[in-house]
C-alpha cells in the first residue's frame, strides 16, 4: 500500500471540513414523497441513472401511488412501466415481492431497522443503509460505486469490497456526519471525480488526494481505482 499523503485521521478532517464549506446540501437526487417511494427507488437505481428512475417512477407511482397497491399489481403489469430501466425482469419480481412483504409482514410500513429492510426483495446492504439514514436517520453509509471508488481513490479507505470500505468509513466519520458523507461522495463522484475521466482540474480535493498525489500532480486515467 503506498503511503497517503498525510495520516487519515487528519485526511478525514480536510475532506470533511471540504465538503462542509463548499457542499453544504447534499441530498438524494432521486425524487420520492415518502418512504414507500424511496424503496422503489433506491431499488430501480441500480446501475441505473437517477434521471431514468425518475422519469419511470412518475409514471410508477401515478398507477401505485401506495405499497399496497403496488403489492396487487402483477409483475408483467410493473414490467411495462419500468421497462426502461436496467434489469428490469429482475426489478419488476422485486418490486412486487416487496410490496407483497412490506404489506403482509410489516403492516405496509417501511421498517427502520436495516437488517428487517434487508429483508426485502431486492434490498441488500447498500438499500437499507440508504432508506435508513434517508428516512430515519440512521448513522449507516450506503457504499455505492461512487463511494467506493472515491473513498479509495482519496485515501479514505484501502479496503477492496464494499463492506471494508463502509466499515472505514463508519470507523473515521462521526455519526451525524455519517448520512450526509454519504451523499458528499456519491455527488463528487458523479459529477467530478468520475470513473473514466475524472476532473481533477477543478477538484477542490487534489490537494489531499492520494492518487492525484502518487500520481505526481496529474490526472487519474492511468491506473486509478475504478
Amino acid at each position: 500500500m503506498i503511503d497517503s499523503p498525510m495520516k487519515k485521521g487528519e485526511l478525514y478532517k480536510k475532506v470533511i471540513e471540504w465538503f462542509e464549506q463548499n457542499m453544504p446540501i447534499a441530498e438524494s437526487e432521486l425524487h420520492f414523497d415518502n418512504p414507500y417511494q424511496l424503496v422503489v427507488s433506491v431499488i430501480l437505481s441500480a446501475q441505473c441513472t437517477d434521471k431514468r428512475v425518475n422519469i419511470v417512477t412518475r409514471e410508477l407511482f401515478r398507477q401505485y401511488p401506495a405499497v399496497k397497491d403496488l403489492a396487487k399489481a402483477s409483475v408483467e403489469d410493473i414490467f411495462k412501466v419500468i421497462s426502461s430501466v436496467s434489469y428490469p425482469n429482475n426489478k419488476s419480481k422485486h418490486l412486487a415481492g416487496m410490496a407483497k412483504m412490506l404489506v403482509e409482514r410489516f403492516d405496509a410500513q417501511v421498517p427502520s431497522d436495516t437488517d428487517a429492510l434487508q429483508m426485502l426483495p431486492g434490498v441488500g446492504r447498500k438499500t437499507a443503509n440508504v432508506v435508513a439514514s434517508i428516512i430515519y436517520n440512521k448513522p449507516v453509509i450506503a457504499v455505492d460505486t461512487h463511494v467506493y471508488r472515491i473513498s479509495r481513490r482519496l485515501g479514505l479507505s484501502d479496503k477492496t469490497t464494499p463492506l471494508g470500505v463502509e466499515l472505514d468509513l463508519t470507523e473515521n466519520i462521526p455519526e451525524d456526519k455519517r448520512a450526509k458523507a454519504h451523499h458528499w461522495l456519491i455527488l463528487h463522484g458523479r459529477y467530478v471525480c468520475v470513473a473514466r475521466r475524472p476532473k481533477c482540474e477543478i477538484c477542490g480535493l487534489k490537494d489531499f488526494c492520494l492518487h492525484y498525489h502518487i500520481n505526481g500532480g496529474t490526472d487519474l486515467q492511468k491506473g486509478s481505482p475504478g
